[in-house]
């Protein structure tokens, strides 16, 4: 392609360059290749009459560049239009001038949607620019200069003494009296290029005085009053997005204010990728009290630089050493020095680990921090804290396998805390108040979303996208919602008035459920495309028996554990007589056999393959069983059913020699000649579940495993189908729960950045790998031994089906929190942190603050050059000195 001279030699004039020259602007570079598929040579050619930030007027230019005035002001008006120049009436009369490439030249032609859209070179060449130059400036900027600079959260340094206010965002408002607002220009150039973090572009940056002028002018961003301009940066602030503003206008002033995600601008990829915060980092630093800090974690989520991470607060045998990272400030820095991968690789937990609680919940809640506002009497703020992570906390209060207490540090001192006992009090709370606890819808997208599947990770995704503004289907081929929750668990271990009142509060966020529908009977996928659905999650569950595929089997009396119970919780009449073997040492098993002595069973015997020490099922869930009559016969696998005239009257079994293999896998022996014959009225076959898919897939890519559980990617959970996601049993197998509401969660997150175009599913994204501090480098010498509180229970005369389980009251609630020991707290590494404050929105704890560690003012763009030349100079001596210093110090060391 022919090179444009002029054009070239206008890139140069911007960048202070001598075209031709082995330092100069070649036509590879991205200064050239921004301007080069909208400036033609005539254009160029008048540009090069523009001056740097000096107005001048049409007039004034033609007799500079030689061509007729109305020429002359139709290329500026066309050079305005692409973004080369701003454009301003002063006096009554159009004033043209041309600003830095950034801030200035690259956003401004990135705003031009049309041009954008029809030349991705440009939002190419914005994005190139700053990974081009970005590590020239390494090191070289000091605090406060860089073109860029972040503007701390105003609450975040209220009360500071030593606030300026230059650092303050409401002042740039209040000094100005003209405003736009425009897309983020930053992210429009991330979509264009297919790399979108999921933080969309709209309405997010605000410009003020000549550049709102020139923005609503050329059409860039619409006019908006500076009391809108205030309604932006707070919905930015309740998004958690940091404000930045373009720092080359001088000290206290600027003509923009940005509100950017640390996953696509462009800016916070200086401190993010080439670790030089300086360049536009605040002179704020973030400050953990860890006297306060619990853990929650959400601070750490909210992180768009990712200096903040969990640790461990308790205290350990063994000091734990976090080294201090290298910066440009005193070091020669290169690509070895970067973190090129800063949109990938994001880390939340240090290497020496955290709470085990967070860590090892599937859905890592911030448990520490839930634990602290209930001992506060804070619930209605425990629940908020819970529901980031789990809309179901009365529901999970109730059935959930407490992972968290299995690997509760308290438990290596006395017994685990009673944490499920204490969230299932914080969402009792909520369920007897009259005004229960709504999350804000954050948006309106308004885009239509199809939940396939009213179990928990369908109701869990659900309820997210609601809350992000979506509308959303539910489609359940069951007359009730809630899947397992309702029909495959008893009530006697949950309630379903439980059940429905968590899933009330989805109808109130605006979902809207479709009962007794059974997508791939009723309606295909194909036909939902057709009714505007852009996205599909399938969560229809494991709700299908498995068979155990030995004789007699299909004898009358024999009947699958699932549909037991699911007729049971439909109100179906189900009546048993005599006695009854249940086959299988699962939770379902149990919850079947208890199931079965409630309706009328005689005797009921449980009969499994595992050994007592193997068995699936919770402790808990067993000794409730044993407590019932029900009698536990562990080691024994069915060999056939016995029956008369096509009814069941005995079942043989066999002596399992061991339920699993060298490896762990499930994989049983027998001793075929170790036989138990045991008569019986009616078998209950609960040996798990299996998925069944009905005509749900035909016609799509989707790919199935041997055992059908469904292809889709572990962190996304997209499947082979781009716009068909999914997850809980039909993605992991039959699991528990809460690792269901979990992976509904994440969907959410995939859902929403699918259906908005040029959004990667993956870049800027958590991949949620939690690790637990090391208890055996605890030193747990000298605290007290507080008993674990235990929940009453009703005292009944008949075994029914209501949950006699009562919940603990405030007096217990109380102690058993006293008991946490809170192992984990976040630490800041204060290299990477930009002072942006959004941290500190986050903490419910008052445990995160900023200190003002900088003094930096800022300067105007001309004033730059002694600056930085002097910082250069002071950088250089360091960096020697150093080199100078590690030897002799070696030296002396010997």
């Amino acid at each position: 392609m022919t090179v444009k001279l002029k054009v070239l030699e206008f890139a140069n004039k911007v960048s202070r360059k001598k075209m031709g020259s082995k330092a100069g602007i070649q036509p590879t570079d991205p200064e050239y290749k921004i301007l080069e598929p909208v400036v033609t040579e005539e254009m160029a050619e008048v540009a090069l009459c523009l001056k740097m930030r000096q107005p001048q007027s049409a007039e004034e230019i033609s007799a500079l560049c030689g061509k007729p005035l109305e020429r002359t002001a139709q290329l500026l008006w066309e050079l305005s239009m692409a973004g080369v120049c701003f454009v301003n009436k002063i006096n009554g009369v159009d004033k043209y001038w041309h600003d830095t490439w950034v801030p200035g030249i690259m956003e401004m032609m990135s705003n031009n949607k049309e041009n954008v859209k029809k030349y991705p070179q440009i939002a190419e060449s914005f994005e190139a620019y700053g990974r081009v130059r970005g590590p020239m400036t390494a090191g070289n900027f000091p605090v406060g200069v860089g073109l860029m600079r972040v503007i701390p959260i105003e609450s975040a340094i209220d009360g500071n003494s030593r606030k300026a206010s230059y650092e303050e965002v409401s002042k740039y408002l209040n000094d100005n009296s003209i405003f736009s607002v425009s897309d983020c220009s930053c992210r429009t150039v991330r979509e264009t290029m297919g790399e979108g973090c999921g933080h969309l572009k709209e309405d997010m940056c605000i410009q003020m005085g000549h550049a709102a002028e020139y923005y609503i002018r050329t059409g860039r961003g619409r006019e908006i009053t500076r009391d809108e301009a205030f309604e932006i940066i707070q919905r930015a602030e309740e998004n958690g997005l940091v404000h930045q503003i373009p720092n080359i206008d001088g000290s206290g002033k600027t003509h923009a204010i940005c509100n950017c995600c640390g996953c696509s601008c462009l800016s916070l990829r200086t401190a993010e990728m080439f670790i030089n915060t300086d360049m536009v980092r605040s002179n704020y630093v973030a400050h953990v009290d860890k006297d306060k800090c619990v853990a929650c974690g959400e601070c750490v989520e909210g992180c768009h630089v990712n200096a903040l991470q969990l640790g461990q607060k308790i205290c350990g045998k063994t000091p734990i050493v976090i080294p201090q990272r290298e910066t440009p400030r005193d070091n020669d820095w290169g690509p070895e020095n970067w973190n090129s991968d800063y949109r990938y690789n994001r880390r939340d937990v240090l290497d020496s680990g955290t709470s085990p609680c967070k860590s090892n919940c599937p859905a890592h809640i911030g448990i520490q921090g839930y634990i602290k506002l209930a001992s506060q009497g804070r619930y209605s703020d425990a629940l908020e804290l819970i529901k980031h992570e789990n809309p179901f906390p009365a529901v999970c209060g109730r059935i959930c396998p407490r992972n968290c207490e299995s690997e509760c540090t308290r438990g290596d001192i006395d017994a685990p805390v009673a944490i499920d006992e204490i969230k299932k009090f914080i969402a009792e709370q909520d369920l007897k108040t009259d005004r229960r606890y709504l999350p804000k819808i954050k948006h309106a997208y308004g885009k239509k979303i199809a939940v396939v599947g009213a179990g928990p990770a369908g109701l869990s995704c659900a309820y997210y996208l609601a809350i992000d503004g979506y509308k959303v289907t539910v489609f359940e081929k069951q007359k009730a919602p809630g899947g397992m929750l309702t029909l495959g668990i008893p009530s006697f271990r949950l309630e379903k008035d439980v059940v429905n009142a968590e899933i009330d509060i989805l109808k109130e966020l605006g979902v809207e459920f479709k009962l007794g529908v059974e997508v791939g009977k009723d309606l295909s996928l194909n036909d939902l495309r057709a009714q505007a659905y852009e996205a599909f999650y399938l969560a229809i569950g494991a709700q299908a028996s498995r068979k155990l595929g030995v004789e007699g089997e299909e004898a009358e009396g024999v009947y699958a554990g699932v549909d037991f119970v699911r007729r049971i919780n439909l109100g179906e009449a189900v009546e048993l007589k005599g006695k009854v073997l249940v086959i299988g040492g699962g939770n379902v098993a149990i919850d079947v056999a208890r199931s079965a002595t409630r309706v009328g069973a005689g005797q009921v015997d449980l009969f499994c393959l595992e050994s007592r020490k193997q068995m699936p099922a919770l402790e808990e869930e067993i000794e409730e069983a044993l407590g019932e009559g029900i009698s536990i016969n562990d080691a024994w696998g069915p060999k056939r059913f016995i029956s008369q005239n096509g009814r069941v009257t005995a079942v043989e079994f066999k002596k399992c020699i061991s339920a699993f293999d060298e490896k762990g896998r499930f994989n049983p022996t027998y001793d075929e000649n170790n036989t138990l014959t045991v008569e019986a009225d009616f078998v209950l076959v609960a040996i798990g579940q299996a998925i069944d898919w009905g005509g749900l897939l035909e016609g799509s890519k989707v790919a199935l495993n041997p055992n059908k559980t469904i292809q889709v990617d572990g962190l996304t959970y997209q499947s082979a189908q781009p716009d068909v996601f999914a997850g809980g049993d039909v993605y992991s197998g039959p699991k528990f729960a809460i690792d269901a509401i979990a992976a509904g969660k994440q969907a959410a997150i995939s859902i929403h950045r699918f259906v908005h175009p040029g959004q990667s599913l993956t870049i800027g994204r958590s991949k949620r790998e939690y690790r637990s501090l090391d208890k055996n480098d605890l030193d747990l010498e000298g605290y007290d031994r507080q008993p674990r509180q235990k929940a009453a229970k009703l005292e009944t005369v008949k075994i029914g089906f209501h949950d006699p389980r009562q919940t603990f009251s405030e007096d217990q609630v109380r102690k058993e929190t006293e008991r946490c020991l809170g192992c984990g707290a976040t630490v800041v590494d204060e290299a990477l942190c930009v002072g942006c404050g959004v941290c500190t929105t986050r903490c419910k704890f008052d445990a995160i603050s900023l200190v003002r560690v900088y003094d930096g003012a800022g300067a105007a763009y001309e004033d730059l050059k002694p600056i930085v030349v002097k910082q250069m100079l002071k950088r250089k001596i360091k960096i020697t000195a150093k080199k100078i210093s590690r030897p002799l110090t070696s030296i002396l060391k010997k």
